[in-house]
C-alpha cells in the first residue's frame, strides 16, 4: 500500500468528529446548523468540561468585547487557551476572527485577543453597520467565488510568517489560514454557502490524523486550567 492509500486510510470520517461552537454571544445556531449539515457532530461551549474531547472549535460572529468579557465571566479564557495552545484546530468569523488574532487595532483598552493566528487585525475596519455589504471572494482552496456577507468586519492587517492569506477585497485581506486555525472577515454561516465551513473541517480531519498517529488524541485537562 503506499504512503498516500495510507495517508487517505487513516483520514478520520467526518461523522467521528466533534467540533464546538463558542456559545456566549453571536451566530452559534447558525454555525451549529451548517456543522451539523456537513455530518459533523456538534456541540455548544459555555463551560470548560464542554472543551474536553472536541477536535475543533468555532468562534461566531457576534460582538468580540462581549464575547472577550463573557470568557472572562465563564471563566472560559485559561482552558480555551490551553485548548488552542495545544493545536486544537479552530475557525474564527468576523468576531471570531478579532478573538483569535495575536494584536487588535481599534479595540478596547481591556479587549484580550486568545493569540491563536499571528495576525493582526482592524476592528470595523470595513464601517460601521450602517456599511453593511456583500461582496464575492476568490478563496485559495475552494473552487469558485464564495458569497461573502461584511458586518461591521475587520480585516487583517498584517500576517505572520505561517500565515497564508486566502482571500482579498479591496486589497485587504478577508480570509487567511495558518496549519491548524482558520479566519474570515465575513459570515459563511448566514449565506447558505458551506464551502468555508468544508474546508474547517477538512482542517480538523488532518489534525486528528496528525494526533490518531501519534498514538492517540491530545486532551487537555480543562479543570486544572481554570485553577491555573
Amino acid at each position: 500500500m503506499s504512503a498516500v492509500e495510507t495517508a487517505q486510510n487513516t483520514t478520520r470520517d467526518r461523522a467521528d468528529l466533534v467540533i464546538g461552537v463558542l456559545a456566549l454571544q453571536g451566530d452559534v445556531r447558525e454555525h451549529l446548523r451548517v456543522l451539523s449539515g456537513l455530518g459533523v457532530a456538534t456541540r455548544s461551549v459555555r463551560r470548560a468540561t464542554e472543551l474536553d474531547g472536541l477536535d475543533g472549535i468555532v468562534i461566531p460572529g457576534g460582538e468580540s468585547t462581549t464575547m472577550s468579557r463573557l470568557l472572562d465571566v465563564f471563566e472560559l479564557r485559561k482552558p480555551l487557551q490551553a485548548r488552542l495552545d495545544a493545536g486544537l484546530p479552530a475557525y474564527g468569523s468576523c468576531a471570531g476572527m478579532i478573538m483569535l488574532a495575536t494584536r487588535i487595532l481599534d479595540g478596547r483598552a481591556d479587549q484580550v485577543p486568545l493569540q491563536a493566528i499571528d495576525i493582526t487585525v482592524r476592528r470595523n475596519a470595513f464601517g460601521r453597520q450602517v456599511d453593511s455589504f456583500e461582496s464575492e471572494v476568490e478563496l485559495i482552496g475552494i473552487d469558485g467565488v464564495v458569497p461573502a456577507i461584511f458586518i461591521r468586519a475587520p480585516w487583517v492587517e498584517s500576517v505572520g510568517e505561517n500565515v497564508q492569506v486566502l482571500g482579498k477585497v479591496a486589497g485587504h485581506p478577508v480570509a487567511v489560514r495558518s496549519e491548524r486555525v482558520l479566519v474570515t472577515s465575513f459570515h459563511p454561516e448566514i449565506s447558505g454557502d458551506t464551502r468555508v465551513h468544508e474546508l474547517f473541517v477538512r482542517m480538523v480531519q488532518e489534525a486528528s490524523q496528525v494526533v490518531d498517529e501519534a498514538g492517540g488524541r491530545a486532551e487537555v485537562d480543562s479543570t486544572v486550567a481554570v485553577g491555573q
